[in-house]
């Protein structure tokens, strides 16, 4: 509460001390298991048209190696983990926005996946996988006989 409604340094000090707050709840979710997974990690884009589907997805800075692609059906799944920075001796975080951890993504597509020609390449930070439609999923032009 303010003591002088136009003491304007109290009311900053009470915003400041606010801010200092949240940025400490959000640390703590970064570090908190429960929150390693945030919801939309990584930041994918999808998009189709009748040969199959190519999606992208953003992961700076992950090791390759903790990747795995897998394919069912419709369903494309992306699961993976990236490591935090490791900070040397005396130094500590100043402000940490970047998630870590575990993460699995899901994609359902509109039609069956030909497992077997999956592709997936890595360039400056952003994982591209095209999924290429089953045959037997693919739209086919019926021709009409004259009787």
């Amino acid at each position: 509460m303010l003591s002088n409604p136009f003491d304007f340094r109290s009311s900053f000090s009470g915003i400041e001390r606010l801010r200092r707050e949240m940025n400490r709840i959000s640390d703590q979710m970064d570090r908190d298991p429960l929150f390693g997974n945030v919801a939309g990690y990584p930041a994918m884009n999808a998009w189709t048209n009748d040969d199959g589907a190519i999606i992208t997805a953003e992961l700076p800075g992950i090791n390759l190696d903790t990747l795995e692609i897998s394919v069912h059906s419709d369903t494309m799944t992306l699961s993976g983990e990236r490591n935090p920075e490791e900070l040397g001796e005396g130094e500590a975080y100043h402000r940490r926005e970047r998630s870590y951890g575990q993460f699995r993504r899901a994609f359902q597509l509109p039609f069956q996946i030909a497992a077997d020609r999956v592709e997936a390449t890595y360039d400056k930070g952003v994982l591209q996988i095209t999924l290429p439609r089953a045959e037997a999923d693919k739209p086919r032009k019926i021709q009409v006989r004259a009787s």
